[in-house]
């Protein structure tokens, strides 16, 4: 009989009837890409469209948000693949830490929210706190961007003020409402492909008939400015935060263009990719990846383990995965995102 450590270890597990449970720990604890349950959120200004994205939306429910990765107290994304299929993010981070989030996160909360957006009707116009007063209003900063995934032939966005618009003026303008006040913000026409960066500060409002994916900080605060008088599920009006809005808006922020990929701030990098076949990256460490369909169908491979990505789906690499390959069976456009 071999007397050798490893032969040992193995006859000793054997005799003990747990070497199942020790290769079973093996696999939770191998790092792969995952892929999590989408969370859906009703909204009065959603609609079905998300089903063309592989999301499962019942029947009569006006579906505005898809969570597709989240580390929120109150919405947690469950893993939908692999050894750690139900488990949570926030479980992931704790038994992972940096191999998971990277060296670079500064904490360790997952820093970001990914988010598919079904605007059948307009959002309301609002803007998100700084982080200078965000603490102050009570709230979370929440700098963003978005990339139109579809876009009907009118769709707009808003973003920003007219040139020449000074708080007074807008301050007025809300009191007034109607036409006054729709001339204070800046409107444009979008189309797929596009993208805008919404720093804090930034007013703001996503135009009916828009499909996007958002990627933003990790914050759930908005503030409304307007709504354009449309009444909740009860007929009344839905709550406005002006106080919150005056502080929060920059006054300064005139008539922004849709932004070019890649994006990079200091909160996350956004970069879009084709593949017309194959395509390598590498996860090193310092920080995870996201990766994002946007046409076409994508196959992940890292060592033993492949996965699919296809559009509106999002993975998450961890930081400590290594090499990883991309296959596209056409050319395919896929988005990624990190910090």
């Amino acid at each position: 009989m071999c007397e050798c450590s490893d032969c040992f270890s193995l006859q000793f597990l054997l005799q003990r009837g747990t070497l199942g449970e020790t290769q079973n720990d093996c696999k939770r604890n191998m790092l792969y890409p995952y892929k999590f349950k989408p969370i859906l959120v009703e909204r009065i200004w959603g609609g079905d469209a998300l089903a063309r994205y592989g999301k499962d939306i019942p029947t009569g429910k006006l579906i505005g948000e898809s969570w597709e990765i989240s580390d929120r107290p109150d919405a947690q994304s469950i893993v939908a693949n692999g050894p750690d299929t139900g488990q949570t993010l926030r479980q992931l981070i704790q038994q992972h830490g940096a191999q998971l989030i990277g060296t670079n996160c500064r904490s360790d909360r997952f820093p970001l929210l990914i988010k598919l957006l079904d605007a059948r009707d307009r959002l309301s116009l609002q803007v998100h706190p700084p982080a200078a007063i965000a603490t102050q209003l009570g709230g979370e900063p929440k700098t963003e961007m978005w990339y139109i995934l579809h876009a009907a032939p009118d769709a707009k966005l808003i973003a920003g003020l007219r040139h020449g618009v000074t708080r007074r003026q807008f301050e007025e303008a809300i009191q007034q409402g109607g036409p006054a006040f729709q001339e204070c913000f800046h409107q444009f026409p979008v189309h797929a492909g596009d993208a805008l960066f919404v720093p804090s500060g930034r007013l703001h409002a996503i135009g009916a008939g828009l499909v996007i994916a958002e990627i933003q900080q990790n914050s759930d605060t908005t503030y409304r400015v307007y709504d354009w008088d449309r009444m909740d599920a009860t007929g009344q009006p839905r709550a406005l935060h002006i106080r919150q809005s005056l502080a929060s808006i920059d006054f300064n922020d005139f008539e922004p263009a849709p932004t070019k990929l890649p994006i990079r701030c200091e909160h996350f990098t956004v970069e879009q990719l084709e593949i017309a076949s194959k395509a390598t990256g590498r996860c090193d460490g310092k920080n995870f990846q996201i990766l994002g369909g946007i046409t076409g169908d994508v196959t992940i491979t890292t060592g033993n383990f492949t996965e699919q990505l296809r559009p509106g789906e999002f993975i998450l690499l961890p930081a400590a995965l290594g090499d990883y390959h991309l296959t596209a069976s056409a050319s395919a456009k896929i988005l990624r995102a990190s910090i």
